[in-house]
């Protein structure tokens, strides 16, 4: 079975990779390169390097990243950076041999499309358990080291390249390589969470126990119950023992579960904050995992 199983693994990753690899050759040639626009990370580097010197993009793409998959094999995996070193290579391949034809002269299209397949690559190579942009390797280092969050760092990292784009080509040109940045990022954000990103809710309630039938039972989601003593409130100070509810949620079936709980309780206090991953329990799995 863990033969199978590893079978299967090896040609997700291939066809993520390859997907990813295909997607952003198209953001590239079809979009950015021959419109002169940018992206962030280290294909934003690229771009950039490329617009200044003239050297091929194909070239620069691998000696920018080339550094970042030497760190992967120390932060990350030696796995992990072979991965990425195929994608890379494959995807200077693409660049440096494909012609497409002009797809549209608006800027804001080429910002917006150019920003989607770009992010759909990126995005697509991570769930196939590589990079083909390693600025993350780079912020995950950093992070370690510092106070900053790999967020952090990378917007930072974006800041500064945009201003240099600002200062060495034009202003307008930086600000519709933001625009393409953020778009690339948001496309990245939901091909790794979907459209069913999980929510964490905690429900303090004194009809928790009503609350919590009507989750596990009739919204049939997994609930862990909490001890807590009740800090300062409405009564005061007195200590006394609290139940706090919690369930992992996605974030289409949280106007269900808000309804279900006014019903039992209108004054509940109920926290909700985004989750990162979740699986196993009573988790719906993913389809793409």
């Amino acid at each position: 079975m863990t033969g199978k199983q590893d079978t299967k693994r090896i040609i997700k990753d291939i066809f993520f990779l390859s997907a990813g690899v295909i997607m952003a050759s198209i953001g590239l040639k079809g979009f950015l390169l021959p419109n002169g626009f940018l992206d962030g990370g280290a294909m934003g580097i690229a771009l950039l390097a490329q617009i200044l010197t003239g050297i091929d993009l194909s070239v620069l793409i691998v000696l920018v990243n080339l550094p970042f998959i030497l760190l992967g094999i120390h932060q990350v995996s030696l796995q992990f950076a072979i991965k990425s070193a195929l994608a890379i290579l494959a995807l200077a391949v693409l660049v440096h041999f494909i012609v497409l034809p002009t797809i549209t002269a608006d800027k804001l299209l080429i910002a917006v499309f150019g920003g989607f397949f770009l992010g759909a690559g990126i995005g697509l190579s991570i769930r196939g358990g590589g990079v083909i942009d390693g600025t993350e390797v780079l912020a995950i280092t950093v992070s370690r080291k510092s106070s900053l969050s790999v967020g952090d760092f990378i917007s930072v990292f974006n800041v500064i390249l945009f201003a240099f784009a600002a200062l060495l080509i034009n202003i307008e040109t930086a600000m519709y390589s933001m625009l393409t940045y953020i778009t690339a990022s948001k496309t990245v954000d939901f091909i790794l969470n979907g459209i069913e990103e999980y929510i964490g809710v905690m429900i303090i309630s004194d009809k928790y126990i009503e609350i919590k039938h009507k989750i596990s039972y009739d919204l049939q989601r997994g609930i862990t119950v909490f001890r807590s003593d009740e800090g300062f409130g409405k009564r005061g100070t007195d200590a006394m023992d609290k139940k706090i509810l919690f369930c992992a949620i996605t974030r289409l079936e949280v106007p269900k579960l808000l309804f279900e709980i006014g019903k039992i309780d209108d004054k509940a206090f109920i926290v909700q904050y985004p989750l990162k991953d979740a699986k196993g329990g009573m988790i719906k799995k993913r389809p793409l995992h």
